[in-house]
Formats: structure tokens, sequence, C-alpha cells
């Protein structure tokens, strides 16, 4: 079966940069939950934006950037607004730069659904409803009425999954997309997620700084460490990793009932950025 996702050789570079932000990066997705996990400034996200081309002041070069039946290099920005919030949706890590602070929370979701989707505001309005019930809000039909200020972070957040969810999408990119949830709506969350991958056949791409939540929850893991592609393996066997950067973010955990001394400082190589120079 063809991939859902297939980059080769993915270079981003911002305007003016001395540097790429990220460097010859090559994966494929298919239908299974893909974790891209590395320390912050490590390229998790631009990735992320590159392939929902939401980059407007960088320069993006790849060998092969296709998404199913689209070339996502040569796509103009009118097949881009149509395949964005419709074939591929992107859940963003912080709500609140992310929703309309001067209109209703429901009224968003239901003009995301409206613009991708023939139907009646009214229909607009009871699937976006359904939906908020489906991210385990309650009393959907009140917080479809509030304003983004008025619902917490966590609400916010699900909030903006029920958009990016609603039109089932073949391709979601979650950024960081339980970071505000508490424990027990996160697990509800990732359920979702994981529902959507094995009855809808999505592909699923999780930007995540927690280790143990990739660990548990996807089907292989992307490395990557300043701007490069450093490692990838089955998530199962994360703790396996050989790679020494991998390596020292598994050592850098704290961990329940473990050792009190200090946690190891990351000893880090110029071969990590820099192939070439490796021995």
């Amino acid at each position: 079966m063809d991939p859902i996702l297939d980059v080769q050789n993915l270079s981003i570079r911002y305007g003016g940069a001395p540097k790429p932000a990220v460097r010859d990066v090559s994966f494929t997705l298919g239908h299974e939950r893909l974790g891209i996990v590395g320390e912050s400034g490590s390229g998790k996200s631009t990735v992320g934006r590159a392939i929902m081309r939401l980059l407007d002041t960088a320069t993006i070069t790849a060998d092969r950037m296709q998404f199913e039946d689209v070339d996502l290099l040569a796509a103009t920005e009118a097949q881009m607004l149509k395949i964005r919030g419709k074939r591929m949706s992107m859940i963003l890590q912080d709500p609140k730069f992310s929703l309309n602070p001067i209109q209703r929370c429901g009224h968003q979701i239901s003009e995301a659904y409206r613009t991708h989707m023939k139907c009646s505001k009214a229909e607009a309005k009871a699937r976006a409803i359904e939906m908020l019930e489906q991210v385990h809000i309650r009393d959907p039909e009140r917080v479809y009425d509030l304003y983004p200020h008025e619902v917490s972070g966590g609400m916010g957040q699900r909030v903006m999954i029920a958009m990016m969810l609603l039109t089932s999408p073949d391709l979601v990119i979650a950024d960081e997309p339980t970071s505000a949830l508490d424990v027990t709506v996160r697990l509800q969350v990732l359920q979702i997620l994981d529902g959507l991958v094995r009855d809808k056949g999505i592909g699923l791409i999780m930007i995540s700084h927690d280790l143990n939540l990739v660990r548990a929850f996807c089907d292989r893991v992307l490395i990557m460490y300043a701007g490069r592609l450093v490692e990838t393996l089955d998530a199962k066997d994360l703790d396996n990793a050989r790679h020494p950067y991998t390596r020292g973010l598994l050592a850098a955990q704290p961990r329940i009932g473990g050792s009190r001394a200090p946690l190891p400082v990351l000893e880090r190589e110029a071969s990590w950025v820099n192939p070439q120079e490796a021995v």
C-alpha cells in the first residue's frame, strides 16, 4: 500500500538565517502513529508546519514531499486551502494563540466545518456539538457559546482538537496535543486519536517532548537533533536506542523510585550535527 505521506531530503531555511533549521530529513508515513521527538529547537514543529505549507517566511526544498495524490512542493496556495483542514489537519499546542479571541468557540468549529463541507448552519452546529462531546467536554451546548478566554487551557485544547478532527482528515499532525490536559482527559484524547488510526486508517504524526507518551502510544519514532534526523526505530524498541543522543534523552528522564543522584548531562558531539565530521 502506498504511504499517506512521503518526505525525502526535506530542508528548511528561514530568511536571513546562516544555516538551515532542518536538513535532509526523510521519512514515510503509512496508516500508523509516528512520533517525532527531540529537544526544543530540534526542528520537530518546523517539519510539521512545512508539511502543512504554513511557513511563508521559509524556503522549503526536498527531493519529494508527496501527500497521497498531492505534490506538496508544487501545490499552489489555492490548492492548499482546499486541503488544509479537510484532508490534513494540524492540532497546535497552545489554544491561546490558535483560537480567535473575539469569536465564540463553537462558531469557530462550525465555520471550519462549513468551509470544507456543504451544509447548513444548523447541521454544522450539530456536528460541532457532537464533536465537543467526543473530546469529553461536559455540557457542550454551553461551551459552544463561550469565548476562548472563558474556557480553561485544557478545555481550549480540546476545542482545538475537535475543530481539527471534525472533517475526518487523512493526515493529522498533532503538536504536543495533550500538554495542557490532565492525565484522565489526556488518555481519553489519545483514545480518540488511536481510534482514528485503527478504524479510519488515517496517518498520525505525534510531535512531543514526552518520551514515555511516545513509547506507549506510537508505532515508530523519529529522533531529531539540531534539525537533523539522527535515529528511527520502533517505539517498543526505544529503550534499546543506539544513538548517543537518544540514549542521553532517555537517561535524562527522572524516574519515580529511581536514584536521587543528579541526572546526567548530555555530552554533545559535533558529528551529530555534521555527520561528515564523524571519525
